[in-house]
């Protein structure tokens, strides 16, 4: 039995209080910044197993450190946060929690992104290298990020002195559950998610009554002329040998059907795989912004405030090609290529704050009867649910068991196995 194989001998001991763990934090979920629960049950169980357990960093973030021995340091991270999304799976287990806005309204809460997945799987893999010290060496970092939806966990923890406050890591390490057959693990060296950048975009006219409209200069047509003339962008102005999203998500003015308001409000989310590409869509924003502003007549420049932002996430191929070769040697066929993805996360913001290298894979959580039946039928766009879906929901197993293996099958590539 290889020393892999060792540590992931308890993976079936241990499958019935993972499965528990993951019913009762799919059950209550909490929101970027207020995980303050899930934080306080994973640095109980992170001390349960040994390790030393520095928390809260960046607010509700908790990392977990295993020294043992001479080695490299290796970090693994999962991110804990929930979506304001009413969850629509049906399951025995779902959450019904909520929360209250500023105006009191109810909030619904679920992981429909499947962070409850990888919080899960961390803990799995931190119990296992805990329970098998004799076969390896080295140090684990378990580290557990709040508020990756709100795009700021990450830089978060780094500006609160993670770097200060655990061993400085060799490598860093991530995954995501994706709508992919349960079982499945992918892997891409180079660009594998993509930078997003949220704009809110503001333009003025002039308001007046419904009735008069030459007395006004409205903003809802000159919203809704820039609305048409951004889509132009990408189809026009991009390589089509590039990738690239630009979605406008909200357009939003006046109050009532007889009024012409004075201003309009657009939000936007841009999806790019290169700096190139990012800078000449958001200069074409502006020039497009700016030209139908003054063919309109608009009184006042436009304003444009960008929020919501996550860097590019780019594999380095040496890491990425020693993981995907443990996947191969490990999962044997399930182990595939994974196709570069439009999402975006803040993960590459930990391992650039240490100068480290990194790699990010996808595991699947479809059922695979249900994937193989919509693939037949190509209708997965159609039937299988994605990711901040209310309808999202992988399944328990086998997507737990593989998420586990895959940390301890990745990490332990570094760790003297």
């Amino acid at each position: 039995m290889s020393d892999v194989d060792a540590l992931l001998a308890g993976l079936d001991e241990s499958r019935s209080w993972r499965e528990d763990f993951y019913r009762e934090l799919h059950r209550h979920p909490e929101l970027s910044h207020s995980e303050t629960n899930t934080a306080k049950r994973i640095s109980d169980r992170l001390r349960d197993f040994g390790y030393a357990v520095v928390a809260p960093v960046g607010g509700t973030g908790v990392v977990g450190v295993l020294e043992n021995g001479r080695g490299r340091t290796v970090l693994l991270r999962a991110d804990m946060d929930a979506l304001p999304v009413r969850e629509d799976t049906g399951l025995p287990y779902a959450s019904t929690d909520e929360t209250t806005d500023d105006e009191g309204e109810g909030v619904p809460i679920s992981h429909a992104c499947g962070h409850d997945v990888h919080v899960t799987s961390l803990l799995g893999a931190a119990e296992l290298f805990a329970r098998h010290t004799d076969d390896w060496s080295g140090t684990l970092v378990a580290l557990f990020q709040p508020a990756e939806e709100a795009s700021d966990g990450a830089r978060q923890m780094v500006d609160d002195g993670l770097g200060d406050r655990v061993p400085t890591p060799d490598v860093a390490l991530a995954q995501h559950v994706l709508p992919f057959p349960a079982g499945r693990v992918g892997t891409r060296p180079g660009p594998v998610l993509s930078a997003a950048d949220s704009l809110r975009i503001t333009v003025h006219g002039r308001g007046g009554h419904g009735s008069m409209p030459q007395a006004t200069i409205d903003p809802v047509v000159l919203g809704a002329l820039i609305v048409v003339r951004l889509q132009m962008i990408v189809s026009r102005e991009i390589a089509p040998s590039e990738t690239a999203v630009l979605t406008v998500g909200s357009l939003q003015a006046g109050t009532k059907s007889n009024v012409i308001a004075d201003h309009a409000v657009l939000q936007l989310n841009l999806r790019t795989y290169s700096t190139a590409t990012r800078e000449r869509m958001i200069a074409a924003i502006r020039r497009v912004v700016a030209a139908e502003c003054a063919a309109s007549g608009s009184p006042k420049e436009p304003e444009i405030e960008f929020f919501d932002q996550y860097p590019l996430t780019d594999n380095d191929p040496d890491t990425t090609d020693s993981v995907a070769r443990a996947f191969r040697a490990h999962f044997g066929e399930a182990a595939f290529e994974l196709p570069q993805q439009t999402a975006s996360e803040d993960f590459s913001d930990l391992p650039d704050a240490f100068g480290i290298p990194y790699t990010y894979w996808g595991i699947g959580g479809t059922d695979p009867d249900q994937y193989a039946r919509a693939e037949k039928a190509g209708r997965v766009q159609d039937d299988i649910p994605v990711n901040h879906s209310p309808a999202f929901a992988p399944v328990i197993q086998p997507t737990l068991d593989t998420g586990t293996a895959a940390l301890v099958v990745a990490a332990a590539e570094f760790l003297g196995v």
